[in-house]
């Protein structure tokens, strides 16, 4: 792989990755709740997620969603009704911040997985990805591309768990908390939205 192919494939994986979305709002806003540790599990359970997405595009996915586009349409919906979900539980959560909440309670790998499944960018950005790098068919290409992708979207979404951190620390009391997470409510709300008229 040629030094100019690497850094395309990086570019594009950071680009959509570190870009606003969804499961980029989840980390920021459980890094502000939780800490960097817990957030991280989110962060984990997206990025293995999206990698396996991204992999199983390559290895022709795809063409299940060419032959079945009601398929897609399935994806979208659901994915739409999960996010809305997921603003809901922020917007509803009382925002305490003591030290058995932020451990007994943070985000899931599980839940950062299935997020990732039924996020409509996620599915975009892996036939686009896909679709630039690896059309040509190499099967070299298709795994480079994917371990390219998993360390630049583990590190994006860290960043945005630590920067939600980094929030965190100028959150001092519940009050603060639910205002910051109705604020990452109405993003997540509208993300999910916007990724309707896609």
């Amino acid at each position: 792989m040629t030094a100019s192919l690497f850094l395309s494939m990086a570019a594009f994986a950071l680009a959509a990755s570190i870009s606003p979305g969804p499961v980029n709002i989840v980390a920021l806003s459980a890094g502000a709740q939780y800490g960097f540790r817990p957030s991280m599990r989110h962060v984990t359970g997206a990025t293995l997620s999206f990698t396996l997405l991204l992999l199983l595009i390559g290895l022709g996915l795809h063409e299940l969603l060419y032959r079945w586009p009601y398929f897609t349409t399935l994806i979208q919906g659901a994915g739409v009704a999960f996010l809305l979900y997921m603003a809901y539980k922020l917007a509803t959560d009382d925002g305490r911040l003591g030290t058995d909440q932020r451990n007994a309670t943070g985000p899931s790998m599980v839940k950062g997985a299935v997020m990732q499944w039924l996020n409509p960018k996620a599915w975009l950005a892996s036939l686009a990805g896909m679709g630039a790098y690896t059309a040509d068919g190499a099967g070299s290409l298709l795994w480079q591309f994917t371990a390219i992708y998993f360390v630049i979207c583990y590190f994006s979404l860290g960043c945005w768990a630590f920067t939600g951190t980094f929030l965190g620390r100028f959150l001092q009391d519940s009050r603060q908390m639910r205002r910051f997470n109705r604020l990452m409510a109405a993003l997540l709300a509208a993300s999910a939205l916007y990724l309707l008229w896609l």
